[in-house]
């Protein structure tokens, strides 16, 4: 059986949300003959050029059968309005496909088409904020590498893309032609962790540097009680106005802020050595293993210990 992918780009696409799945594809085609037919799409065919100033040929946007249709993203979905036809047809062409899947900020393709309203979903780190805003209706997961609801799928940032390639591979083909998939691109077949490792996510001074000698002070003392009181008192401002402009800042609440150093610290710790996982909670200021092993589940999809076992492999 041979699945049809459309993969969907624009005008200042990011080239890799495109060719990192492609390869993918590509390769378990290869492992396991006639599994995949690759067609690139763009409203209008022809050459499309990518914000790294490289063009792709795409054909038309059509009405074939398609098995999958998997939307590339990149600069050009800061203007949505530009993408009206990809949009409207995605909108349209979803209801025939047996799944719909992004890279990256293509999710503002699936959002503004309506195919992610009441879904789980995720996007690439630096824009959940503005994500989160635009669409509230969308159940996002920032610091999530894809996320998989019925049948669409949605992934983090660029290289993440071959993350989810991987994932619709092992959904199609099994785990063994998506572990020898991902032997041949040298990739780990699921990567350990979520965002946050990779991004700035953690670095919540805001955007101005003006919590960022609290946030040095509070990492120095995560085992210690961190209370929104005990982080006004030395910030020199009363609770409640300290909670209003921590949170709009750094995007995030002042609990959350902890519980996300807590989790960069106790995850560095986790991954690097062979300290028992109730000490890693306690230093981390998780008080116990349970409430760590809860906040890793949350954050990262996984137990601290089968962080481990990933590092370690």
């Amino acid at each position: 059986m041979t699945r049809k992918i459309g993969i969907v780009i624009f005008p200042d696409f990011q080239i890799l949300d495109a060719a990192g799945p492609i390869a993918a594809l590509e390769i378990a085609g290869r492992i396991a003959p006639g599994s995949y037919s690759l067609e690139v799409l763009a409203a209008g065919g022809g050459e499309v050029k990518s914000s790294s100033g490289v063009r792709i040929m795409a054909c038309p946007l059509d009405e074939a059968a398609y098995d999958t249709l998997l939307v590339a993203g990149g600069n050009g979905t800061r203007r949505l309005a530009d993408l009206a036809p990809t949009i409207e047809w995605l909108r349209r062409r979803a209801a025939g496909v047996r799944r719909t899947a992004s890279v990256c900020s293509g999710a503002y393709l699936l959002a503004e088409a309506g195919l992610l309203d009441g879904r789980r979903a995720t996007t690439h780190w630096s824009r959940s904020d503005d994500f989160s805003r635009r669409f509230p209706t969308v159940r996002l997961e920032p610091d999530r590498i894809f996320v998989r609801q019925d049948n669409v799928w949605t992934s983090a940032g660029i290289s993440a893309g071959i993350d989810l390639a991987l994932a619709l591979i092992e959904d199609d083909l099994g785990g063994e032609i998506a572990r020898r998939t991902a032997q041949q691109l040298v990739v780990h077949q699921r990567r350990p962790g979520g965002q946050s490792q990779f991004s700035a996510l953690l670095d919540m001074g805001g955007a101005h540097g003006r919590f960022s000698a609290l946030m040095d002070w509070m990492r120095e003392r995560l085992a210690e009680p961190l209370g929104v009181e005990r982080l006004a008192d030395q910030a020199a401002m009363s609770p409640r106005h300290f909670a209003r402009a921590f949170t709009a800042e750094t995007g995030v609440t002042p609990a959350k802020a902890v519980e996300r150093l807590r989790l960069e610290a106790a995850r560095v710790r986790v991954e690097a050595g062979y300290e028992p996982i109730d000490r890693v909670a306690e230093a981390a200021g998780f008080r116990d293993p349970e409430r760590m092993r809860r906040a890793f589940l949350r954050a990262f999809g996984q137990p601290p210990q089968a962080l481990r076992r990933a590092a370690r492999a």
